[in-house]
């Protein structure tokens, strides 16, 4: 359908460009949003107008809001270190240092604002669970609560128009299966970037949960990453 549009957002890293380049082949027309929201490098804003301009996105917003303003994470306080070599990554319950108080709550309202005015009612977010890094906002039970709340709290909703879904089609696949699905419909990885904490020449650094996962995924779908890290860990 000519007007099947969806709102993506769009982080610069590997999960979002797969989930934008998914909903570009179920022929929506994409409307990207990133966020410069207070996070410590500015790599993955690049990143994700370089993503944005590959897949064929109708338009790429980047919207500025400042978290770094309530801190009470490690990529929005520049004095809380990002954890390095984490030897219980992935674990479930454990929330890490680099989750940032209610930021999926934040993005996911941004979202639906813009879907209401565009007339759209797909959203679509790359959140995961299986390669799971601690985040409760990447949980099926949030999305299920939020999609809820947008169908109760929007005028379009209320009078009619449209039920609100909120996609999110990789958050049951590993990071190997995510990175095997965006290659087979021609993501460029090189263009994204995941690193917590890249040195200043924009190098990830190999050894923050973000990077550690990625390469995880890339080592399970045997596939070279073509990003530069400074060091390669995937223990």
């Amino acid at each position: 359908m000519a007007d099947k549009k969806a709102v993506v957002l769009l982080s610069g890293g590997l999960d979002s460009a797969t989930t934008l380049a998914i909903a570009h082949s179920e022929d929506f027309q994409c409307y990207a949003l990133t966020f410069r929201y207070g996070q410590r490098h500015q790599q993955e804003i690049e990143a994700a107008k370089k993503v944005a301009e590959s897949p064929g996105a109708i338009e790429h917003r980047i919207i500025d809001i400042d978290l770094a303003q309530f801190g009470g994470s490690a990529l929005t306080d520049p004095n809380t270190k990002v954890p390095k070599d984490r030897a219980d990554l992935g674990k479930p319950g454990q929330i890490p240092p680099t989750y940032v108080p209610a930021r999926n709550t934040i993005f996911l309202s941004y979202a639906l604002a813009w879907a209401e005015v565009l007339g759209a009612f797909d959203i679509f977010i790359g959140v995961n669970t299986t390669d799971y890094s601690g985040y409760p906002d990447c949980r099926a039970e949030f999305i299920s609560a939020f999609e809820t709340t947008a169908n109760l709290g929007t005028a379009a909703a209320i009078q009619g128009k449209g039920q609100y879904s909120i996609h999110t089609p990789i958050i049951n696949m590993t990071k190997g299966e995510i990175i095997l699905a965006g290659t087979k419909l021609g993501v460029d990885y090189s263009f994204t970037h995941s690193c917590y904490d890249p040195d200043e020449q924009g190098r990830s650094c190999g050894r923050c949960d973000s990077c550690r996962l990625r390469l995880k995924g890339f080592a399970e779908a045997g596939l070279k990453d073509p990003i530069e890290y400074r060091v390669m860990n995937i223990e």
